[in-house]
């Protein structure tokens, strides 16, 4: 069984994989004072939920953009696991040509987002992780990485808007009854939903322009399924896409 985990400075996913297939996820909040023990109590507790145990787990693959958590999920993994650890960065191989001026720079989430991408829906694409920040990824026809955007994330900008607006309050996530808002909640709403609809649109149109492709533009993150139905360019949403390019890293090092 692969234990996959995508640690990023918000959210953490692990995906546990049977087989080569995504049995179980849970999504959790990103702690970076969290300690390995504290890794392995919060995983006994949700392997436990479907009958699974730590035991079970014989491979962990991770993605960190947290770096002091790398060496609590080294820890995690020495103490309570027999099982390897490989932890995406370089001198992993990744089977993906990365044309970026300082590779090492690029974080090993967009990294292997483009591998799942390209695997699963084919290249030319366009991958849009709504995270953090809001990263949008090309995958060239030749299957290389070609470089991206990085931009505000929704949580991020939103929680930036509340801090310096002391009249405007905090809104749940989740889209209006229509554009034009007839109130604040309904205001705000509109320009969370309609106003990172028309980011994304007008990136990956700018991006397809720059490719020369109509590349296929795939959504995945917390928020994609707020996002995506209001965009012009998003063809599809693959909340498993991180995990899933974990597991084909995992696969292509291991047959070392």
């Amino acid at each position: 069984m692969l234990l996959a985990v995508d640690v990023g400075n918000t959210q953490t996913v692990f995906g546990v994989f049977d087989d080569g297939a995504l049995t179980r996820d849970w999504r959790v909040a990103t702690e970076a004072e969290r300690t390995a023990d504290e890794i392995a109590a919060l995983l006994d507790r949700l392997l436990e939920l479907h009958e699974l145990q730590l035991e079970d787990v014989d491979g962990v693959c991770v993605s960190s953009t947290v770096p002091v958590l790398v060496r609590e999920y080294e820890a995690f993994a020495g103490r309570y696991l027999d099982a390897e650890l490989l932890v995406v960065g370089p001198g992993v191989k990744t089977g993906i040509p990365i044309l970026y001026d300082n590779p090492h720079e690029v974080g090993p989430d967009r990294i292997v987002n483009a591998v799942a991408a390209r695997e699963r829906h084919g290249a030319p694409c366009i991958v849009v992780d709504f995270g953090t920040s809001t990263n949008f990824d090309a995958v060239s026809r030749a299957g290389e990485f070609v470089g991206g955007v990085l931009a505000p994330g929704i949580e991020t900008s939103m929680d930036a808007l509340f801090a310096r607006a002391a009249r405007l309050v905090k809104v749940d996530f989740s889209a209006p009854p229509a554009v034009i808002g007839k109130t604040t909640v309904g205001a705000l709403q509109s320009g969370l939903v309609y106003g990172f609809a028309g980011q994304v649109d007008g990136i990956v149109e700018r991006m397809r322009g720059e490719l020369g492709e109509d590349a296929r533009a795939i959504a995945t993150g917390g928020l994609a399924d707020l996002i995506a139905p209001h965009s012009r360019t998003i063809e599809l949403v693959d909340p498993g896409l991180t995990l899933e390019g974990l597991r084909l890293v995992w696969e292509l090092n291991r047959s070392d």
